[in-house]
């Protein structure tokens, strides 16, 4: 892959992840709930959902999605359902007050799984790969150029959300966002909620 082209691909995967959505809500509630940790993990199993749907669009999801829309749409029903069901639980978290600093919310293994099943049911990442990530792919693509693709996309995801947990798990800027976690979490909430609304109702796009 031509370094220009690599260039091209680089900025789209950074435009996607750090572009304000349910991704960049839930690695902030979990670096609030449970700190540094859980958050980092967040981040990089929502980079490894990323990289699932980066090897799927390397290897034809566009034509897939052509072939069976109803299997498409029920995979996007149900990842409108899941995104709803983290933006109630964040809407119920929001009513407690601020988050004392050290209280452990989190677990680290909730961190990973919602990392993943949130970028796995966040059907505006199937629609960014489908609509992006594919014009980079060609029919006589080699394989070490279609890997380049995935890790890139699972590369700059994770990095962003890693960096983002650091920054928040900051010992002077963590005690201040505990302090306001029950605003973030209503807000976290609302947003989820939202996108699957949005999702149901009508197009991305």
């Amino acid at each position: 892959m031509p370094f220009t082209l690599w260039m091209s691909l680089a900025a789209i995967c950074a435009m996607g992840a750090m572009s304000p959505g349910p991704s960049l809500a839930l690695v902030l509630r979990h670096t609030l709930g449970g700190g540094r940790l859980p958050g980092v993990i967040a981040g990089v199993f929502h980079a490894l959902g990323v990289g699932f749907y980066a090897l799927l669009t390397v290897l034809g999801l566009g034509a897939l999605m052509a072939r069976f829309p109803l299997a498409f749409q029920l995979v996007t029903w149900g990842g409108a359902a899941y995104l709803a069901w983290l933006g109630i639980k964040a809407l119920q978290a929001g009513r407690a007050g601020a988050i004392q600093a050290g209280a452990a919310v989190t677990t680290t293994a909730q961190a990973a799984r919602e990392g993943v099943l949130v970028a796995l049911g966040n059907p505006k990442l199937i629609l960014f790969f489908v609509a992006l990530l594919s014009q980079f792919v060609t029919p006589e693509m080699s394989v070490t150029a279609k890997a380049i693709i995935v890790l890139t996309a699972m590369i700059i995801d994770g990095g962003w959300y890693v960096l983002v947990a650091l920054v928040l798990s900051h010992s002077r800027v963590l005690p201040w966002l505990q302090q306001r976690a029950h605003w973030i979490n209503r807000i976290t909430g609302v947003m989820l909620i939202a996108l699957a609304l949005r999702v149901v109702t009508g197009p991305l796009w």
